[in-house]
């Protein structure tokens, strides 16, 4: 069996990857990227919530570093925070994580970024398939759940993403 090079978080923060990678327990992860149906969603995506920022007080970055726990860093593909941060790397929960899948990603793993946002405490997050046009939600209370009723949303503030308006 190969062994795993571990780093510090130090040498983490410190190193710059393209495309940036998760850190979890001292190992940095490579994040499943690059196809034109994920990155097509994605601009959808930040399109469809950028254009309502000032209307609902919320603000839209891309592939943001989020430091969910003291030795874990993840970068959702899309995150929402209500306002904008004065933080380079969210320390502070953002409102919505939101994952798009690759061929390439498993639900054990995409489980694991789902329950290290929850367990930090974001209260909304959203995982979008491209290949089978299919949107899951999960929150604190719901675990992971398909979306049946056509509208991924939060409460204070009501976000509503019809994933029929950004899968196309």
């Amino acid at each position: 069996m190969a062994s795993r090079t571990l780093i510090s978080v130090e040498e983490y923060l410190r190193t710059s990857y393209r495309p940036d990678c998760d850190y979890v327990d001292g190992e940095v992860l490579e994040r499943n990227m690059g196809e034109k149906s994920h990155a097509k969603l994605q601009k959808a995506i930040l399109l469809f919530l950028s254009a309502r920022e000032k209307e609902l007080g919320i603000w839209v970055i891309q592939e943001q570093r989020v430091q969910v726990s003291a030795r874990r860093f993840r970068i959702p593909d899309v995150c929402v925070t209500l306002g904008e941060p004065n933080e380079e790397i969210l320390h502070q929960p953002p409102f919505i994580c939101i994952e798009i899948l690759s061929p390439e990603d498993r639900w054990p793993r995409i489980q694991q970024r789902i329950d290290d946002y929850l367990a930090m405490g974001v209260p909304y997050v959203w995982v979008l398939d491209p290949s089978t046009k299919t949107a899951y939600s999960a929150t604190p209370a719901e675990r992971t759940q398909q979306v049946t009723a056509g509208v991924l949303k939060t409460l204070n503030p009501s976000v509503e993403l019809p994933p029929s308006e950004i899968f196309s």
